[in-house]
């Protein structure tokens, strides 16, 4: 019995010690508002050369569930405002709509949350009521096929939930959204499941430029806000919009219910009164949001605690309403190529490539694929680099000199150095998810010639080189010594069990 015991304790700190040592993470909101997108499997595709971990979806698409199957792609599934009435009232639809929208992809496809409703708050129609109940049958639905522990269930707000959220210490709930988020909390807190929350700073600037500084929305401000009643200081708005729901959730006694921001970004174009959608202020905001994320710096209120944030979006989507703002959220175009450059690991520099900065030194380099690199990653990047990489690979093809040795390696290699001499010779443009090494030594051979940045007349003004594996992934920042300590106890537990 007490060695049953033992066991069953070990393997509970294991579980807790494997939570621990996953840090904050950065998705990405993978929306389809568009007649013009590459096809599902495409996107995962892409998904996956930058390294991309976490997707978020808005519904349950038979289509994009398949494409991201056996991918390792954590996927947040949503049920639509639409749906809600139906999955509200009775649990039999509960029931079907896991069966047909879920069941048939799980475990292959890894969905790890359902958003059940999205802002309905901000909903012309009153689907308030309807969100816990539904909420409610989900989680039996789960229950009963045994996922409810591996599978959590939300719904996601807007920040317009609160009627106040400056200073951030005065946080608070409207009022006229208690009857609803009364048993919202009590479900979330009683199901360890997060707080949603979608944020975007670019809107309070937008719309109060008076009162909010550009550089403090953009993680850039030289000066600190300061909360008069707390005596923190924040640097920029994101955090600050944070730490006001963690004060409001305090202020009703909820203070173990975690905060996933579920939607946050800039856009890269927008109406002519719209001036600070900008490529250039898209490309901070967001290179500065991964930073701080990966950083695992938590904010003010909460410092280390864990955050997870999904920037909006994946592309544009040219058939959303409103502002031109709208449809210009994305990271890519819809032919996959990038609306601007982006550091994904968020450890290098902002600046967009440019014909002026090409060269950084004399010494040539080229580009070639890591022998220690798997076949699947080497093909997925070798498909991207002779498609939406546009990269010229005729070379590489049966009776033409760059085609033997007949193998990925070498093919990868010379669409990696084309792709690499054709957008600037920089580092982002060789990584390609940390499949491709820079070298000094020609791997020219016979009669086949790897070009060079002099030989190239054109520089590309974006590129789209897949960033290092931890592009978009899992940060981890876990104290050494706590981590030897967890697992040192592990170890010992086990051995005397």
């Amino acid at each position: 019995m007490a060695s049953g015991f033992r066991l069953i304790f070990a393997t509970s700190l294991l579980l807790a010690l494997l939570d621990l040592c996953r840090g904050s993470t950065i998705g990405i909101c993978y929306g389809r508002n568009a007649d013009d997108l590459p096809t599902p499997d495409k996107a995962a595709q892409l998904v996956q050369l930058h390294n991309i971990k976490y997707v978020r979806i808005y519904d349950s698409n038979i289509q994009v569930l398949k494409a991201f199957g056996n991918t390792g792609v954590e996927l947040m599934i949503g049920v639509p405002n639409s749906d809600l009435l139906a999955i509200s009232q009775y649990q039999s639809n509960a029931d079907t709509w896991l069966k047909n929208s879920i069941l048939p992809y799980y475990p292959a496809t890894k969905i790890t949350y359902i958003t059940v409703g999205a802002e309905v708050t901000e909903s012309p129609s009153n689907f308030s009521a309807q969100v816990v109940p539904a909420m409610r049958n989900v989680l039996t639905a789960l229950k009963k096929v045994g996922l409810s522990k591996k599978i959590k269930v939300s719904t996601t707000h807007s920040l317009g939930v609160l009627s106040r959220s400056f200073p951030p210490s005065a946080g608070a709930f409207n009022s006229s959204h208690a009857s609803f988020l009364k048993p919202l909390l009590e479900f979330l807190a009683e199901n360890q499941s997060p707080f949603m929350v979608d944020i975007y700073p670019y809107y309070a600037y937008r719309d109060s430029p008076s009162n909010v500084t550009l550089d403090y929305a953009l993680f850039e401000s030289s000066s600190d806000v300061i909360d008069p009643n707390t005596g923190l200081l924040y640097t920029n708005m994101l955090d600050a919009q944070i730490d006001a729901i963690y004060y409001a959730l305090m202020a009703l006694n909820f203070k173990t219910i975690k905060i996933m921001v579920t939607e946050t970004g800039w856009p890269s174009k927008g109406s002519p009164k719209e001036t600070a959608a900008t490529p250039d202020n898209a490309q901070t905001y967001n290179t500065n949001l991964i930073r701080h994320v990966i950083n695992n710096t938590g904010t003010p209120a909460k410092p280390g605690e864990r955050l997870d944030i999904y920037i909006f979006s994946l592309f544009n989507e040219n058939r959303k309403p409103g502002l031109d703002s709208e449809r210009n959220w994305g990271l890519f175009y819809p032919d996959q190529t990038s609306v601007y450059n982006l550091d994904f690991t968020g450890k290098g520099s902002a600046d967009v490539i440019t014909q002026a900065n090409v060269t950084s030194s004399n010494v040539t380099t080229w580009c070639i694929a890591s022998s220690k690199a798997s076949e699947l990653d080497l093909q997925n990047a070798l498909d991207w680099a002779c498609g939406p990489g546009n990269v010229d690979c005729t070379a590489i093809q049966p009776s033409q000199p760059c085609f033997e040795p007949d193998n990925t390696v070498a093919h990868a290699s010379f669409a990696f150095n084309n792709y690499y001499q054709q957008n600037g010779a920089t580092d982002v443009a060789c990584s390609f998810g940390g499949t491709g090494i820079k070298v000094d030594k020609n791997p020219s051979y016979d009669n086949c010639i790897y070009m060079t940045a002099g030989s190239n007349k054109t520089v590309a003004s974006n590129t789209t080189a897949i960033s290092s594996t931890s592009s978009f992934a899992t940060m981890n920042r876990v104290p050494t010594w706590m981590f030897s300590c967890l697992l040192g106890t592990f170890m010992l537990v086990l051995s005397k069990s």
